[in-house]
């Protein structure tokens, strides 16, 4: 089986977050667990979310739903080191798009992880994939990017 690859643009990213590893993030190997991870990104997702004004349900009913998340190791983290979350969104199309992430450990510069999250709307009174809303997709423009 073909191993996984993620690699994106590096002026991709338009939000950061730090996340700080807990004891009870490690797992048996002593270093920080893959379901842990699957929590920080989720939650570096919500920030990012919420940085950029988007609540993730609307009154309406429509939200936003992860269809799917892959990430790469690259390095081990452990209990306290404080991570970086760079944070963007790429390939857009009419019902969603990807959320992607760059995690580094600042203290000496080492890529932990790389992760793309698939997301589409849905809205949930109705059961239903819906179209991406405008006020999503122009929240997006190349001015909120990070560093331009």
């Amino acid at each position: 089986m073909a191993r996984l690859t993620l690699e994106f643009p590096e002026d991709q990213f338009c939000y950061s977050t730090h996340l700080t590893v807990r004891v009870t993030d490690i797992n048996a190997a002593n270093h920080l667990g893959n379901d842990s991870m699957i929590s920080m990104i989720s939650e570096a997702r919500a920030r990012f979310l919420f940085e950029f004004g988007i609540e993730e349900t609307q009154e309406d009913g429509t939200g936003i739903i992860v269809t799917d998340l892959a990430t790469t190791y690259r390095a081990e983290a452990h209990a306290r080191d404080q991570l970086l979350f760079e944070v963007g969104v790429m390939d857009f199309n009419a019902y969603g798009g990807d959320i992607t992430f760059r995690i580094t450990r600042p203290a000496d510069g080492a890529l932990v992880a790389m992760a793309k999250s698939g997301f589409v709307f849905f809205n949930y009174k109705r059961g239903k994939v819906v179209q991406m809303p405008a006020t999503f997709s122009g929240k997006f423009s190349k001015v909120n990017w990070l560093g331009k």
